[in-house]
């Protein structure tokens, strides 16, 4: 099964890492990824630019509403998420485990099966991942 483990935390905070701390975080987070490529369970993997960056069309009554930035009523923001293969539902919490020790702070990684609505399996390493059937 595959599991989108969505990565959450304060975007002030973690821009105003030094280069240091964020390069450091990096090899923290791309040991783990090391380890699942490895074991063939890696799918995509991305890091969000800031909500700044970010663009929102809001579904209205009569056309779609296009407004500058995400607009989340949140303290955190989503900035990235990981594509994993897991067995079930515990082995994907102990990924996300692991990714938080890694990154450390505050935060949270939301876990959720995914349904592929289209495959994209040309765009996947080639792993056992891409023989997983909706």
């Amino acid at each position: 099964m595959l599991y989108a483990i969505l990565c959450y935390n304060d975007e002030d905070l973690i821009g105003a890492w030094s280069k240091a701390d964020d390069d450091a975080c990096m090899v923290r987070l791309q040991a783990v990824e090391r380890d699942l490529k490895r074991a063939g369970r890696l799918g995509p993997v991305a890091r969000l630019l800031p909500t700044t960056a970010a663009t929102t069309l809001r579904k209205g009554r009569d056309e779609p509403l296009v407004i500058d930035g995400p607009f989340a009523e949140t303290k955190e923001q989503l900035l990235g998420f990981y594509v994993v293969d897991c067995d079930n539902l515990e082995a994907a919490i102990a990924v996300a485990k692991d990714l938080a020790v890694a990154n450390p702070g505050s935060g949270a990684y939301e876990i959720r099966p995914v349904g592929l609505f289209r495959d994209g399996v040309d765009s996947l390493p080639q792993s056992p991942m891409t023989a997983v059937a909706p």
